[in-house]
């Protein structure tokens, strides 16, 4: 199993990765701002654990939506 992790930069909103989490990761509107939180106070975040083509997919599909709407936004995968 596979840890998808969000990265802080400097420029995304926060609103932004919200959003990011509720759209590909269904997170609720309060549980994706804790994630937010922790994202932007300790660097990273972890979006949920997948079976590894599944993490892949998700992480293809947040950046493809970042670059889209022109943010920075970095999202990695780790082993669980």
């Amino acid at each position: 199993m596979f840890k998808v992790v969000l990265l802080n930069d400097d420029f995304t909103p926060m609103e932004f990765v919200v959003l990011v989490l509720e759209k590909f990761f269904s997170k609720g509107r309060e549980q994706a701002t804790q994630i937010m939180l922790k994202v932007h106070h300790e660097g990273r975040g972890v979006c949920g654990v997948y079976p590894r083509d599944i993490a892949s997919t998700k992480i293809e599909q947040v950046s493809r939506y970042a670059r889209q709407n022109q943010h920075p936004l970095q999202c990695i995968m780790e082993e669980a």
